[in-house]
């Protein structure tokens, strides 16, 4: 291992343990004594690990390739959860360590499939670990996104930075943007659910995991929460916030005209967002409840998954679609990206118009405003979709030859890539994660954390394995 990759597993530990440590001063703070040594045991292992990764490598920082990037990043999606499920395992009477590293996953990953059918039978303690676990797996996300910066194309680089080449101060000054961000949106959403009258727990457990675009609920029904309209057009708010660019409030806060390219590509998921609101509203409103749609798409768009129980079942299909495509480059949300979508829409057009009419010049803009795509980036968009496309075939074959019908497997494969939860408005709020068998849930566990890697990293590996050149 690199020193870098030291530090960067390293300082994921240390953050690890401090989440550790507030879930001790909570259970002492309320004589939650019970599982209160499971969590002593996760802060002493994090921290010594962490420590220890800082200080065994001295070496100095050589710059590091593309594929140990990659495989850092892979480390801790594997290794994280293993240290998350420390307190499920020893907290829980007859749970396996399977099961434990299940739910660590699914809440690092921001999923939220779930072994627990009755969560008011957790302790609040442990309740508070599964939305933290979402919380520092957002953050994860969002460092893994910056570390594996050279992957994407320059518009994405545009969108929050000025600098084409990181150098190690840049990738820290980010870094830095992106804790402080996070954290603000954080605490925003805290106080939006505390106007809302909200007992401060649930508020606190439902802005981490939110803000992660996570599916861990504090509770086993949201509609419990969120009763009346207005309550569930704030709601709507706050998942929308997980949508868009992490730095869109930045970039608004400290706007100028030369950083009109860091709005690009919000300013093309604010109009794809506002279509779909005023086609829900004119023409799928038929029962007046358009605030339980309104938190269906935003719930969809987002990844999150989560919905009330009087959503229209005949909008699955729109919701599905919604959850594929994702939201913005730089959120915690999957998906394939709105922006990849635009982009391969537009150069079909203009390729089948230069066919048409070869004498006219037609030009491939990605943005609203004046940014081309080269045609290396529209590759890259290409594969992504086929990864996606082979991706779902496999889970969904792999979940039918473990007797699950094809039906629930083809929407289990969707959520499962794209890190959504299985609420009512997918139909699959029953199901039974618990009672899978061990190769099923392995099956799960790879390919959340195949959805939450971009997809395009999956490539690079199968080409520098299968390809010499």
């Amino acid at each position: 291992m690199t020193k870098f990759s030291s530090i960067y597993i390293g300082s994921f530990l240390i953050f690890i343990s401090i989440l550790s440590f507030i879930n001790i001063i909570y259970s002492n703070y309320f004589d939650i004594f019970f599982n209160i040594e499971t969590y002593v045991y996760t802060f002493a292992i994090s921290f010594i690990l962490g420590s220890l990764l800082f200080y065994l490598n001295r070496k100095s920082i050589k710059k590091i390739t593309l594929y140990e990037k990659i495989f850092t990043v892979l480390l801790g999606y594997f290794l994280f959860p293993l240290i998350i499920s420390i307190p499920y395992y020893f907290s829980i009477q007859n749970i396996s360590l399977l099961n434990s590293y299940f739910e660590a996953i699914s809440g690092f990953t921001s999923t939220g499939f779930t072994i627990f059918d009755n969560i008011k039978q957790l302790d609040e303690s442990l309740i508070l670990w599964r939305s933290t676990s979402q919380w520092i797996g957002g953050i994860y996300f969002l460092f893994s996104i910056l570390l594996l910066i050279d992957i994407f194309d320059k518009n994405l680089k545009k969108s929050f930075t000025e600098y084409l080449s990181f150098n190690y101060n840049e990738i820290f000054k980010q870094s830095l943007k992106i804790i402080i961000i996070y954290k603000l949106l954080t605490i925003l959403i805290f106080i939006i659910f505390k106007i809302l009258n909200l007992r401060t727990f649930d508020a606190f457990n439902l802005s981490l995991s939110i803000i992660s675009s996570g599916g861990f609920l504090p509770v086993n029904r949201i509609d419990y929460l969120f009763d009346s309209d207005i309550s569930k057009i704030f709601l709507s708010f706050t998942m929308i916030l997980s949508f868009f660019s992490l730095f869109l409030t930045y970039n608004l806060i400290f706007y100028n005209k030369k950083k009109i390219n860091f709005l690009s590509e919000d300013l093309n998921l604010l109009i794809y967002l506002l279509v779909i609101i005023f086609f829900s509203f004119v023409f799928l409103n038929t029962s007046n409840n358009f605030p339980s749609i309104l938190v269906a798409i935003s719930s969809s768009i987002s990844n999150i998954g989560i919905s009330f129980s009087d959503t229209p079942s005949n909008l699955i299909f729109m919701f599905f679609i919604m959850v594929i495509i994702g939201g913005s480059f730089f959120s915690t949300s999957s998906g394939i990206r709105v922006i990849k979508i635009l982009s391969l829409i537009k150069f079909s057009i203009n390729n089948l118009l230069s066919h048409t009419k070869p004498n006219q010049i037609y030009s491939n803009k990605v943005t609203l405003i004046n940014e081309n795509t080269e045609k290396s980036d529209i590759n890259k968009y290409f594969f992504s979709i086929i990864i996606f496309i082979i991706s779902l075939f496999i889970l969904t074959l792999l979940l039918t030859l473990s007797e699950i019908n094809f039906e629930q497997s083809f929407k289990l494969s969707i959520l499962t890539i794209m890190n959504t939860v299985n609420s009512s408005m997918f139909e699959l709020s029953n199901f039974d994660f618990y009672n899978l068998s061990l190769f099923t849930k392995v099956y799960l566990i790879i390919f959340m954390i195949i959805g939450r890697v971009e997809l395009l990293t999956i490539l690079i590996l199968f080409k520098k394995f299968l390809f010499k050149n």
